[in-house]
């Protein structure tokens, strides 16, 4: 009895050893299983994650494209566009001279100058400046902004700011002008009552380094202060 206990237990050991070996091998299994569909998951989120990435800078890039060309687009129709209440002089002179004047206009758009321009790289000056070198500025594209007493001192500092920041403008008073503010370019000139009005924007955006400057490209400083 004792031989066949022995004999019977070992083949219990050896099947136990045998089904714990298939149990390992079975967890075995099912967790490189699971490792692989975690991995599969891992890569499925990170390819979806780039798509998402790739399309959001797709769509970024393409609403900055479209932003800019919508703005440039803004700019030349506002170019283009006339403004109500401009007025325009052709055939103007454009000699250099060493002696005053005297222009059809006031203030002056165009007409015989001075050999010096007036600086007008956004330079806003507090008293009036001689026409001669002014209208030469206007020659180079420059807009220049002048106004008289009836102008307010809010309206006299919202026009300095913008002038200060636009190069090709500059800003004077002209205490003999008939209109409250004047906006002049070559050739070309507009009055209105308030900085407040649209048509200020409008005028520096189409007159500014305008179709109508003379001398494109030509310098608006290292002149006369």
């Amino acid at each position: 009895m004792g031989s066949a206990s022995k004999q019977t237990g070992k083949q219990t050991n050896k099947v136990s050893g045998k089904q714990n070996a298939a149990d390992r091998r079975e967890r075995i299994a099912k967790l490189r299983a699971e490792e692989q569909r975690r991995e599969k998951r891992m890569k499925l989120i990170a390819i979806s994650v780039a798509a998402v990435l790739i399309v959001g800078t797709g769509v970024t890039a393409t609403l900055i494209v479209k932003n800019a060309n919508d703005k440039h687009n803004k700019q030349v129709a506002a170019a283009k566009a006339p403004i109500p209440g401009v007025k325009t002089w052709s055939n103007l002179t454009r000699n250099h001279v060493q002696t005053p004047v005297n222009y059809p206009m006031t203030p002056p758009v165009g007409g015989d100058h001075n050999p010096v321009w007036q600086t007008c790289m956004g330079n806003v000056y507090t008293t009036p400046l001689q026409n001669e070198h002014a209208v030469h500025s206007l020659e180079h594209g420059a807009v220049w902004v002048t106004y008289n007493t009836k102008a307010s001192a809010a309206d006299v500092k919202t026009l300095s700011d913008k002038v200060k920041v636009t190069p090709y403008s500059m800003m004077s008073p002209y205490p003999t002008e008939s209109g409250t503010i004047t906006l002049s370019a070559w050739g070309t000139q507009l009055v209105v009552d308030s900085a407040s009005d649209p048509r200020v924007n409008e005028f520096f955006t189409k007159y500014v380094q305008g179709p109508q400057t003379q001398e494109p490209g030509a310098s608006c400083s290292d002149g006369q202060m």
